[in-house]
């Protein structure tokens, strides 16, 4: 018999129920593209859809580890999001506006 996930969640400590949470988040300010088409609900064919390409594309794309900043910035786009590049120093952040002005065309 399985357990509701609220129903634990009650019977966890309260520093329990912190160190969760802020797992939950941590695992959720970061995955794959593919982790993130499906959390935002949409499948290959829909987002192959939306970019005016082929289902295989949108798997090909996912599976890549190198791509042009304008791909990743229409596959985010299409997704409903806002792709931003920032750059980390031991000494603050920098967001780097070069790329703002990247066409926001989807290539046919």
């Amino acid at each position: 018999m399985s357990n509701k996930y609220s129903d634990l969640r009650a019977r966890m400590s309260p520093e329990s129920q912190v160190r969760a949470k802020a797992k939950a988040q941590a695992m959720l300010a970061e995955m794959p593209l593919q982790e993130l088409r499906q959390a935002r609900g949409l499948s290959q064919k829909k987002l192959a859809e939306i970019l005016h390409v082929q289902q295989p594309s949108i798997a090909k794309l996912e599976k890549r580890t190198d791509m042009y900043l304008s791909t990743l910035r229409n596959h985010i786009e299409a997704m409903g999001g806002e792709l931003d590049i920032i750059a980390r120093f031991p000494d603050g952040v920098v967001k780097i506006i070069n790329f703002s002005e990247l066409s926001t065309e989807i290539p046919a």
